[in-house]
Parts: C-alpha cells; structure tokens; sequence
C-alpha cells in the first residue's frame, strides 16, 4: 500500500515523500499553483511559455544545453507541463541522482536568466506548437469546448495562449508573473520512488528552504448560470466534424465526482462502453468517441467528443444525446447491469492502476491534490471512493446533471451556421 509523508518548510513550502521500496528510480517534482486561469488579456501565455523558458539557463549553468548535459549526463529525463490550475517541473533518474535533481530544479525557478534572444527563439517554438494545435482539431476541440463552457475568461482561453500576446511577451513579465505565484506556499516539491522519507525532505530543504514568501494572487472564480442549450461552431475545412457534447457538473471537491467518473466510464470509458458500442461499432460513424469527468477547483464538466463523417454528424450527434437521455431518464436499476457497473469501476481501477507503476505519475497524483484539493488521498483510498458508488448513484447524477437544458456542443467543421445543431440539442 502507497503511503505519502508531508512536511511543511518554515517557508511554507510543502514536501511530500513517497517511498516505493521496489523502484530503482526517482522523479523529483516541483508543481506550482500557477496556471493559465491566473492570467490577464494582456498576458494570456505566459504560465505555458515561462514552462519553456525554465530549461533555457540560469545563472549556475547559463545555457539549455549546461542543463541538458547534466540531466543528460545522468541518463535522467526532464520535462514540464502547464494546466489551468498548476505548472509542473520535474526530473526523473536513478535514486542516486535526487541531489542533482533537487539542485537544478530549485536553480531553474529562483534563477533563471529569460536572456531577450533565448526568450525570441523559443516564442517562435511556441507560435508553432499553437499552429500545431490549429492544424489538430481531435485536441483542439477541448479547447473549444472549454471556450464555449467558460467565455471569454482565463478559464475559457487557450492555455497556450494568443499569437498577439506571444509575440509581446518580455523579460520583465516573466518576472512579474513570477513575483506574483512563485511563492514557497504556492508550492509543492514531491519525491517518489526508491527513497528513504527523513534524507529526501533534508535535501529538498537544502534547495528551496532559503525561498522567501510573500502574498500570492488568486483567481477570480467562475461564475455558472446557464438556462438553455449552448451551441459553438469553428469554421475549419476538415476531412472530420469534431464534436465535444458536455454538461456542466460540480468542482474537485464534490462528493458526486466519483460517481460522475464511473457515469463517464460507462457512457464513453472504453471499446465495450456504450457510446463506443454505439457510435462507432454498431453505426461506423466515428474513429474515436470518448468520455471523460473533469474537475478544476470550483466547477467541472462531462464531455464526450468524437470525430465523425461530415455526411453524418447530425447522426452522430443524436445518437450520442439519445445515450444521454436514456442514462438520464430511465431507473437505472432496469438497465444497468451489475456486470456493467462493474466493469465501469474496473475500468477506472486499473488505469489508475496502470498509471501509478511510473513513479512521475506517482509524483502529479500527489502534488495535484496537495495544491488542489482539501485533502489528499492515497490510491487506496480513491480506488475504495470509486468501489463505493451504487446504481442510486449514477441514477442521481444522471438526472441531476444530464439535462437538455445543461447541454454545450463545441463543433470543428466546415460549416458556416451553428443553428442547425441548435435544433438537434432542444
């Protein structure tokens, strides 16, 4: 059984240990609370693109390549990632390495140089990592779908941001924005894998112990009333109409997410669910079709999303409401199984399952929670949360969350009006 340990710096900056005596290796992660939700319109990008900057030089070792060549050197891998809510940095290697790691990591946020012509080159990387989303709508559809749920703010833009703002961005609102977040008590550091508990947290406190806090910003939270059905249409030439079909539902800290994840499996969690059954086997409209349950802080959201043949997506969009509605109207005792409600439970158990055997994934389901949440729970402990929701369950959230009037429909296709689509959500 995976137990974490938790230490809190005289800084405020919080440590968690977890020892997984079976591992060779080691993944030291350091995740902020800082995401594209605590931008402004004259910054949007910034949390994505400080990501990259990170590995760009410091004043230790002044180059991406000094970086690289010691990570490199330890036959490590390094790597960053930007959400809404939190940024993450980390280095994975053998547990001999946790220093090395410690020390870069904590010289990349207290130290980094954001040199004006590094800051040029990698502005031109990320114009073309936003050309490359443009050009992909099976990712691009989140986005759009998260536009539609949450307009025109923070929590609605690109996490990637605007082309406009990119390609203004300087040295000082890289420190600026840091100023702002980088905090010690807006921070987490975990450590993962073939450790012992009491050496790591010295080590971390060697390294970010000296960190000084101050006042941390805060976003502004979302503020959700919907009345009627919701349509958005991107116009794009594509060979596929890209669909994302969701309902707005309830925030991290919700007692009804567990039942809406095992809703999430059984509607669209596999090649055995029943919109994949339906969609794509039984009809042969998609290629893929998905669901999925996501929480940020104060809201969340159940989205399918599917590509489908432009001849057919009206089609495609019907039978995907229809399994909405008999999920939502029906007594659930009739018609779920208790082999399928099983296998819903099993199929979110042995991802978590699957996931957790890399001691990086290990590190970010702590670290999350840590930043995120009121409480962080072991994998026992979610794997049992999961185990305990019933039938009555999935029939409350069902009717509770699946209704027409919460419905949103994010479209990419080659299409000039959106209100033919509004017809089929009424």
């Amino acid at each position: 059984m995976m137990q974490f340990h938790k230490k809190i710096l005289q800084n405020g900056l919080r440590v968690l240990t977890i020892p997984m005596p079976s591992f060779e290796s080691v993944t030291v992660l350091v995740m902020v609370g800082a995401g594209s939700r605590y931008e402004t319109k004259e910054n949007n990008g910034i949390s994505h693109f400080l990501e990259h900057m990170a590995f760009k030089g410091t004043k230790k070792r002044p180059s991406a390549m000094a970086i690289s060549s010691l990570i490199d050197g330890i036959g490590g891998e390094s790597n960053a990632f930007t959400g809404k809510e939190t940024t993450g940095y980390y280095i994975k290697s053998s547990s001999s390495h946790i220093e090395l790691s410690l020390d870069i990591l904590s010289d990349m946020l207290r130290n980094s140089l954001f040199k004006p012509e590094e800051i040029d080159k990698e502005r031109g990387v990320i114009l073309e990592e936003i050309n490359l989303y443009e050009d992909t709508p099976m990712r691009k559809i989140a986005d759009e779908y998260e536009r539609l749920l949450y307009g025109d703010t923070p929590l609605g833009w690109d996490i990637a941001g605007e082309k406009e703002i990119i390609k203004k961005i300087t040295q000082d609102d890289f420190r600026n924005y840091m100023s702002r977040l980088y905090s010690p008590q807006n921070i987490t550091v975990v450590v993962g894998g073939g450790i012992e508990p009491r050496p790591a947290e010295q080590l971390v406190a060697k390294y970010f112990g000296g960190m000084v806090p101050f006042g941390i910003g805060r976003f502004d939270p979302i503020v959700e009333v919907q009345e009627n059905p919701k349509v958005s249409l991107k116009t794009k030439k594509t060979e596929q109409v890209h669909v994302a079909i969701g309902v707005r539902t309830v925030a991290l800290d919700s007692p009804d997410r567990f039942a809406l994840a095992v809703l999430a499996a059984i509607l669209g969690g596999g090649m055995s669910s029943r919109l994949f059954h339906e969609v794509r086997e039984k009809r042969g409209l998609a290629y893929y079709v998905r669901t999925i349950s996501d929480h940020y802080q104060d809201c969340g959201s159940l989205v399918s999303m599917s590509g489908v043949d432009p001849k057919r997506v009206d089609e495609a969009i019907t039978v995907i409401l229809e399994q909405y509605d008999g999920i939502s109207s029906s007594h659930l005792a009739d018609q779920i199984s208790n082999d399928e409600l099983k296998k819903a439970k099993e199929y979110i158990k042995g991802h978590l399952v699957l996931e957790l055997e890399d001691s990086r994934a290990v590190a970010v389901f702590y670290a999350s929670q840590e930043l995120s949440e009121k409480q962080i729970d072991n994998p026992d402990d979610s794997l049992r949360k999961v185990e305990s929701v019933t039938k009555e369950d999935i029939e409350r959230v069902s009717k509770k969350y699946l209704t027409r009037k919460n419905l949103n429909l994010a479209i990419i296709g080659n299409f000039e009006d959106g209100q033919r689509f509004e017809k089929l959500l009424q």
